[in-house]
């Protein structure tokens, strides 16, 4: 089984984050220096749809508060 896959069928999503970050994804830093590419617009799909990336982003909403 691919990490990938395992992370999919994973419950805790937490967890997951923890083995496999947003904050430093090669794609995502890739996407961010190139906003108008296809790759930022993969990136910006994957997100709206990721139970990964919305994990993270709650942990960072959680980190402010």
């Amino acid at each position: 089984m691919t990490l990938a896959f395992g992370l999919w069928l994973s419950t805790d999503w937490e967890e997951a984050m923890s083995q496999y970050r947003c904050e430093n994804c090669p794609i995502r830093k890739k996407a961010e220096a190139r906003p108008n590419s296809l790759l930022a617009r993969l990136w910006r799909w994957h997100t709206t749809w990721c139970p990964g990336w919305k994990a993270y982003q709650k942990s960072l909403q959680a980190r402010k508060s």
